[in-house]
């Protein structure tokens, strides 16, 4: 940990900043399959779809700094490579080869979930161990994954 003001003390500091990389490795990851279904939806609803995940991405990207510039202000080290994500993220892998836009809805919809319910269980992690901060970062960030997965899941025709 690097010498910091901050007054929380360095045993909650460097449980948060574990907690944010562990989240971190897998926003960076996130952000990455966001683009691998953008760059590949295919069907009526293209350009929709295709802005959409683009759109998703952005704000996924911005997660991942938010993430990282919490661990560098708690005194901490983000570990923000691409290296670092591949080996540490805890997502799914992306189904590559598929162009369906439902089988990519599907997909990123499914993603979205899992990563923003790890998210809002770190939040309650980090609230329970005295840093309520990073718990009120990762409960803003779940709201936000929650709404791209309204997004996602509104261009899916109701059964």
């Amino acid at each position: 940990m690097h010498a910091t003001h901050n007054t929380l003390s360095e045993n909650i500091r460097s449980r948060s900043v574990e907690v944010l990389n562990h989240h971190l490795a897998a926003s960076i990851d996130l952000h990455a399959q966001m683009k691998q279904a953008h760059w590949n939806v295919r069907g009526p609803g293209f350009i929709a779809i295709h802005e959409l995940f683009d759109r998703i991405a952005k704000e996924v990207e911005d997660c991942s700094d938010q993430i990282a510039e919490r661990a560098g202000g708690l005194g901490g080290t983000a570990y923000g490579t691409i290296q670092t994500a591949a080996e540490r993220s805890f997502l799914v892998p992306y189904p590559l080869g598929i162009a369906d836009e439902h089988k990519h809805l599907f997909a990123v919809a499914g993603t979205l979930a899992a990563f923003g319910q790890s998210v809002r269980d770190a939040a309650g992690e980090t609230a329970g161990f005295g840093d309520i901060d990073t718990a009120d970062l990762l409960t803003e960030i779940s709201r936000g994954i929650d709404r791209q997965i309204w997004f996602v899941e509104s261009h899916v025709t109701p059964t």
